[in-house]
């Protein structure tokens, strides 16, 4: 540390400072320091630091997987919202394992994290108990529905899958089918299953037409398709659980010269990058997955750096976005 302080030109307690506490110091001072860290190939050892502080300027973040679009805008809106005042995101996938999930709170609980952010609001009992008694800003993502362990940034899943399917419905469909996610026990699906149903209820159909798929990408999305049809030939319309499964859907009609939306109308949920992109276009549920990241970042910073939390619910909507993939009503 001397020698960095050397180089830079400044007190070893401002090197310190500019590792433990950057916003205290300067950011012409900051870069002076990093600087001569790197000609110097200097790495500080903050363990002591932090536990004289209590402070790491580490975040943890846990999600179920990484091959969700709408995930990595979370974690992106997340990063860079901590990396603008001095903190750094830790990540650990859990495949949708609640086993996983208690293992990776654990290993993150034992770096001593200013905050965690979850995904969903169903975690083992265990767990949730741990994280009440760690001390620790907690923020579920993806959900609003409590009990919550602290705070959470979230929509309504079956608010959202109720529009949808009303719309569905608007467009003079019929026979419409669910395509629903392999997990279908989480508590987000189970909220998505339940609104589409609510949907077709009110308007006097068959709300009965659900395929469990075992694949939650494309293949999913024919074989669904595939399990739909076998149970109703005459079906007109698919919603999918997600866009991944809607996109295979699309896929699947093409392979089969199906005029999508004449033939079949197909619908999805989550606005993912591709949905815009593919013939006709996808139908489906926008979901502000960069804004809940950014939102569950400026709830853990209000929480550090001054103990405030402003409104620890954060409902952050959702909008119907729709395209060719469903014909004019």
């Amino acid at each position: 540390m001397a020698d960095v302080a050397r180089r830079a030109g400044v007190s070893s307690m401002t090197v310190s400072r500019s590792f433990k506490t950057p916003d205290l110091v300067s950011a012409a001072v900051r870069e002076r320091v990093a600087e001569a860290a790197r000609q110097l190939g200097y790495v500080p050892n903050l363990v002591a630091g932090n536990l004289a502080s209590s402070r790491s300027r580490m975040v943890g973040a846990v999600v179920p997987t990484l091959a969700n679009s709408n995930f990595l805008g979370t974690l992106k809106g997340l990063s860079d919202r901590l990396r603008q005042e001095g903190y750094q995101l830790l990540l650990t996938e859990t495949g949708y394992d609640r086993r996983e999930e208690a293992a990776a709170v654990a290993a993150l609980l034992g770096r001593r994290p200013d905050g965690i952010v979850l995904t969903g609001a169903e975690h083992d009992p265990a767990v949730a108990r741990t994280l009440r008694g760690a001390q620790v800003a907690v923020v579920e993502t993806w959900d609003l529905r409590g009990p919550f362990i602290d705070m959470a940034v979230g929509f309504s899943h079956r608010a959202a899958a109720l529009a949808l399917g009303r719309l569905v419905v608007s467009r003079g469909y019929r026979r419409i089918g669910y395509v629903d996610f392999p997990h279908p026990q989480l508590r987000r699906f189970r909220a998505r299953r339940s609104g589409m149903r609510k949907a077709l209820d009110e308007a006097g159909l068959d709300p009965s037409l659900v395929a469990a798929v075992g694949d939650e990408g494309y293949a999913g999305g024919r074989s669904g398709l595939e399990a739909l049809l076998a149970r109703a030939p005459d079906l007109d319309a698919v919603v999918c659980a997600t866009d991944v499964q809607a996109i295979g859907v699309l896929f699947e009609c093409a392979r089969r010269g199906w005029p999508v939306p004449e033939r079949l109308g197909v619908a999805g949920f989550g606005d993912f990058e591709i949905a815009a992109e593919v013939p006709p276009g996808l139908t489906t549920v926008r979901t502000n997955g960069r804004g809940i990241g950014i939102a569950a970042a400026e709830l853990i910073l209000g929480r550090q750096e001054g103990g405030r939390t402003g409104t620890p619910i954060v409902d952050l909507g959702f909008e119907i976005v729709l395209r060719g993939s469903l014909r004019d009503g």
